[in-house]
């Protein structure tokens, strides 16, 4: 028996991941509730708030049965305690088949559109139409692709010479099969650049739209899934077909209400959807698609899936957009409004009149809220952990737990922020684990908000535009005229009283 050997050659083998940008609610998987919409202690990237999430799990399954529309939400609690992170955990749970609008509250203004056009466009982005459309369609597993390839009758002729691959006219079989038949199908020069631009080969299951011709790869057999060795992790197994070939099947279009309002408004049409320059939409041209959409549910060929627009920092919206969001959630086409702060007895921007959160108080009437609470030191715990996960930091159990102590004393945004810096810091140490001194290192390096303000306190004096003092120069003039004023009042109320008593004892004289 002959021996095999086989030589090393300089060839290098790189991994490859799929890259990531990890934000600050990156690692939100969902709620983390379980079927009984209960919170679990730690689930989902989720921990703390029950009570919150308990609420908000029950607003995700109205939202999913279709029995809740034009409803407004408000999560509101101080800065730190989880309110963004709980909406997206709501959009997480609700995936892609459900419209989720988030906006800031100052980003309605803007230069370009008035505020309430803006507020229209995401109210309308959050409010799904989900279009049924019939088309028959052939699918069936491939069995073998024949491809023939002919001269033309110029290259025959040789008057084009350089024709090329252009100049070819192609023709091949193609021969597809279900469970119960086999057939097999002619197909011309586009056919074949469809079938090789997806990669179609024998074995895989694909369904083309006759209408159009499309051609889609739904994934491959199981009878070949013993073709090869080894396969991609991306490969898609499915059973093959059964019945015949040609079928009638409903396709589901889900699009939004601002996409089709883009489409019919703009010359360009849908390339104004990636160029982002929509502009303000005619108020004509949304009604005559709210009416084509209207007949469209009376017909059964469209369903309305009310979304979801989430507005943060909503108590930076002024009286004129608070009075639109007060007529938008009477619409019947409205989406579920959750709206977060972390204000609270303040003005109403643009007015002298203070309101709990900084909201009207019309508007508050019609909001469901939802409080959340500062997270103990367990729940702090634990969240740094998930955190340390997801950045991919391996951290000390002493560490950590002084990173703990750091963010129930200063702010838990402020020790999340430590973790990736303190990582760097025992990365140049050449230490694959952060110990305790990598984060003093970090915590003398950055100052929290606390220390911040206590230097400013100190060093005020040096500061350009000292303010600080002269706002207390402005406060004791202020206290001294209030205190002239007050003075004065007296004297001129004194006198009052003395020409009062005067005015009998004149009378007593002159009688």
């Amino acid at each position: 028996m002959s021996e095999i050997k086989m030589t090393n050659a300089n060839t290098s083998v790189r991994e490859l991941t799929r890259l990531e940008r990890i934000g600050a609610h990156s690692h939100i998987r969902g709620l983390g509730l379980d079927d009984a919409l209960e919170p679990r202690k730690k689930s989902q990237g989720m921990v703390g708030q029950p009570q919150a999430r308990r609420a908000v799990g029950i607003i995700y399954k109205m939202i999913k049965e279709g029995k809740i529309g034009g409803r407004a939400i408000l999560l509101a609690g101080k800065p730190g305690t989880g309110k963004t992170a709980i909406a997206m955990g709501l959009s997480r749970e609700l995936g892609t088949d459900t419209p989720f609008t988030s906006m800031s509250g100052s980003e309605v203004f803007s230069l370009e559109m008035s505020k309430t056009e803006a507020l229209t466009q995401a109210f309308r982005k959050s409010i799904g139409i989900r279009i049924l459309e019939e088309s028959e369609v052939i699918e069936g597993e491939v069995v073998e692709i024949q491809v023939d390839s002919a001269l033309t009758s110029s290259e025959k002729a040789k008057s084009t010479a350089s024709a090329g691959p252009a100049g070819m006219e192609r023709s091949g079989r193609l021969t597809l099969c279900t469970t119960e038949m086999e057939t097999v199908y002619d197909l011309g020069t586009k056919m074949i650049e469809a079938l090789t631009k997806e990669k179609v080969s024998a074995g895989d299951v694909i369904t083309i739209d006759k209408a159009s011709g499309k051609i889609t790869k739904l994934g491959r057999s199981f009878s070949r899934s013993r073709d090869y060795d080894a396969m991609g992790a991306q490969t898609r197994f499915v059973q093959t077909p059964e019945g015949e070939l040609q079928k009638r099947k409903e396709v589901v279009h889900t699009v939004s209400l601002h996409e089709i309002d883009v489409i019919n408004s703009r010359q360009q049409g849908f390339l104004a959807l990636f160029t982002g320059d929509t502009g303000e939409i005619k108020v004509e041209v949304r009604e005559q698609i709210d009416q084509k959409v209207a007949e469209w549910r009376e017909e059964g060929r469209a369903t309305i899936v009310p979304g979801v627009l989430f507005i943060d920092e909503v108590h930076m919206l002024d009286m004129e957009c608070f009075s639109f969001l007060n007529r938008a959630l009477e619409s019947d086409m409205a989406p579920v409004l959750v709206i977060a702060t972390n204000r609270g007895i303040s003005k109403i921007r643009g007015t002298e009149y203070k309101s709990p959160h900084g909201i009207p108080l019309d508007l508050l009437d019609r909001l469901m809220i939802v409080s959340t609470i500062p997270y103990e030191r367990e729940e702090v715990y634990q969240i740094l952990k998930v955190r340390c996960e997801e950045e991919d930091v391996e951290m000390a159990d002493d560490a950590l737990e002084l990173l703990t102590r750091i963010g129930m004393e200063t702010s838990l945004r402020y020790a999340m922020q430590m973790v990736i810096s303190s990582s760097l810091v025992a990365e140049k140490r050449k230490s694959a684990e952060v110990e305790i001194e990598d984060i003093k290192r970090v915590y003398t390096l950055f100052v929290d908000v606390k220390r911040s303000t206590q230097f400013l306190m100190e060093y005020q004096k040096e500061f350009m535009y000292n303010e600080l003092c002269n706002d207390d120069d402005d406060d004791e003039e202020e206290e001294e005229e209030e205190s002239d004023g007050e003075e004065s009042a007296e004297e001129e109320e004194s006198k009052k009283e003395n020409v009062e008593e005067k005015k009998p004892e004149q009378a007593m004289d002159e009688s």
